[in-house]
């Protein structure tokens, strides 16, 4: 088989063709560094390519399945990481020259179980520094959107993104604190989830805030998605916030069976001027396609809503500050980009009585979230209000116009779900008349990703977006 055929393939047929011994493990993570040394110059997707420790995981994960020891359904399957996660022996940078050699000793609690799933690490990918969606130097090359390389592939979580879309691994993973899965995912026409907040560890993981911080995958499919959120899922009583519940077999319920599901449709994120024209009608079309489907859709009010943005900003940026103080109390602040400077002395300034007023707001926005999902299974918007941005030319904010305008984007759209700790998921609904990915987001109930999962797929069967492939890739 053409070595990029085997990259075309979903994580999921990938691994059962290796699991059949119609292809090897090895020459399938061949295939993907090859595409990543040629490619990957385009969209600077990769911080770490680990070719040697792949060919070794690949080799591995042959020697395992032909001993008829197959792991799952991840088992050889090529995979990337956001570099925000330790892996030991692997120089994790968190997205900074401050940890240009940080060389962790131990694995994340996400990186032991993707070892233990049986995958193979192509490498650490790309990311805004630090976490912070509003980066603008990125000291390992500038990510860039596989659709349109003039654009952003999405923050924080970009190399993610950028990674999944152009073929450059099977499925990878990403952290979402105010919307740093669900915006590449948006933005690359690609499917992410932010699972339930303590559905996954966050051990061995560098945080933005401790309260909204959640890691969770970037795929091509739905199903992928599902295999690989259950690779990482599950209480670790090293992480005190995760919950010991069941993790269920998410891809087993993926039938294409949503009839009499209730959909409910965010009335404010939907009929909203923040919205593009081409974002808004796709996703109305999005739901005409589930109601066809057989859900039951109707639209319902979330007014606290429009302020998601502000109130996830403010509370992230304290958050922010507070664990990053030893940066700040020092002269490495000068390190970092000026956006993240401004970021976090901003947020180290910040009132206690601003900082109370955003925790209180979140809570009437989580109550108000939680009452319409007594109603109603699911809740539907737009992933982002516009399509991928334009990389920016300049750091910093021009004027306070363009301050306003930031909380109308996409933080203004991913933010009630952080607030509300709740699951959310971005999958692709059409494309611009451009060319640009629209993300269409489904949220739902504290730890029911499979509802999400069942939902996404029944559309994803239903349309044909996910056929097409970028430009040049």
């Amino acid at each position: 088989m053409p070595n990029d055929d085997l990259c075309y393939l979903s994580a999921t047929e990938l691994g059962g063709r290796i699991a059949a011994g119609e292809v090897s493990a090895a020459d399938a993570t061949d295939a993907y560094l090859g595409r990543i040394a040629e490619l990957d110059g385009n969209y600077a997707s990769y911080i770490t390519v680990t070719a040697e420790r792949a060919r070794e995981d690949a080799r591995r994960a042959d020697a395992e399945i032909a001993s008829g020891q197959r792991r799952g359904p991840l088992h050889g399957v090529p995979v990337a990481v956001k570099d925000q996660f330790n892996t030991a022996g692997i120089v994790t940078t968190n997205g900074s020259t401050i940890l240009g050699e940080n060389v962790p000793d131990a694995d994340a609690t996400v990186m032991e179980r993707l070892r233990a799933a049986g995958t193979v690490l192509l490498g650490k990918l790309n990311m805004s520094e630090y976490a912070s969606g509003d980066a603008f130097r990125h000291p390992y090359g500038r990510p860039r959107n596989p659709w349109d390389t003039g654009r952003n592939p999405g923050t924080s979580s970009s190399g993610s993104g950028a990674a999944t879309a152009a073929f450059l691994c099977a499925t990878s993973l990403g952290e979402d604190t105010g919307g740093s899965i669900r915006g590449p995912a948006a933005f690359c026409g690609l499917v992410g989830i932010r699972p339930t907040f303590g559905r996954v560890s966050r051990h061995g993981v560098f945080g933005a805030s401790w309260s909204m911080d959640t890691v969770g995958p970037i795929s091509r499919t739905v199903t992928d998605c599902a295999h690989t959120l259950a690779a990482i899922a599950g209480y670790d009583p090293r992480d005190g916030q995760t919950w010991d519940v069941p993790v269920p077999d998410y891809a087993a319920g993926l039938d294409g069976n949503i009839s009499g599901l209730k959909v409910g449709l965010v009335s404010e994120r939907v009929h909203t001027d923040a919205n593009d024209p081409e974002v808004r009608d796709a996703v109305i079309a999005a739901a005409g396609v589930l109601s066809g489907l057989g859900a039951e859709v109707r639209e319902v009010s979330l007014p606290l809503i429009v302020h998601s943005s502000e109130i996830s900003y403010g509370i992230i940026s304290s958050d922010a500050a507070m664990l990053n103080w030893d940066i700040i109390s020092t002269e490495r602040l000068r390190e970092l980009d000026h956006n993240n400077q401004v970021r976090l002395l901003m947020g180290s300034i910040l009132p206690a009585k601003i900082y109370q007023k955003a925790a209180r707001l979140r809570e009437l926005l989580r109550r108000q979230i939680l009452a319409a999902l007594d109603e109603v299974d699911v809740l539907v918007m737009p992933a982002s209000s516009v399509p991928a941005t334009p990389i920016p030319s300049s750091a910093g904010l021009g004027t306070k116009a363009d301050v306003v305008a930031g909380f109308k984007g996409r933080r203004g759209f991913t933010a009630p779900f952080n607030l509300a700790n709740l699951p959310a998921l971005s999958i692709n609904c059409g494309f611009t008349g451009s060319g640009l990915p629209i993300g269409l987001q489904i949220a739902g109930r504290a730890f029911d990703e499979s509802t999400l999962f069942r939902a996404a797929y029944a559309y994803e069967q239903a349309t044909d977006w996910g056929e097409r492939r970028p430009p040049g890739v």
